[in-house]
């Protein structure tokens, strides 16, 4: 991914104002991020932790999004979770449903759709090896190279953008 500056990642925000947009905090080590490593940006907002932003590069520029984490996580017997978007097999706690407002008129209404994605929004890590889920999941074995699976991933997120963006 192509490093972005604070103010393309505050303009990318498809579906809320631009004052919260601009309430919208960083995440920590911003400036040091390894851009390298990232298929998309994800992070939960150390401001507001019920509050999580992805920004995925496109052909027109970043698009971003900003999502609602759920304010109580269920707790009950120990279950693997799959990544809707890279695929990762998690403990139950490692993958947690975020809901997005939809672009425009209808989130202004309250419509919005929701992903199952990694809690920490790490999927380009996962992907790479750089980072393992903490429940040791049985992980199938694929023969899909690092950039086809992270291929895969941004054909998933981006299917999920284009639903907040309303463009299918």
């Amino acid at each position: 991914m192509e490093p972005l500056t604070e103010k393309q990642i505050r303009r990318s925000l498809i579906n809320c104002s631009k004052g919260e947009a601009n309430r919208v905090r960083l995440p920590a080590g911003f400036a040091e991020l390894d851009w390298d490593d990232l298929d998309f940006l994800g992070w939960i907002d150390p401001g507001a932790p019920l509050r999580a932003v992805l920004v995925a590069p496109g052909a027109d520029g970043p698009t971003g999004i900003v999502l609602r984490a759920p304010a109580v996580t269920r707790v009950g017997a120990v279950r693997s979770s799959l990544c809707s978007v890279c695929l990762t097999g998690h403990a139950a706690s490692g993958v947690t449903l975020l809901v997005a407002p939809l672009a425009g008129p209808r989130g202004r209404e309250g419509d919005s759709a929701g992903l199952y994605i990694c809690s920490d929004l790490a999927c380009s890590l996962y992907l790479r090896g750089k980072r393992q889920p903490a429940l040791r999941t049985v992980r199938q074995e694929e023969s899909l190279t690092v950039e086809e699976r992270g291929a895969r991933a941004m054909g998933n997120l981006g299917a999920f953008l284009a639903r907040i963006a309303g463009t299918v």
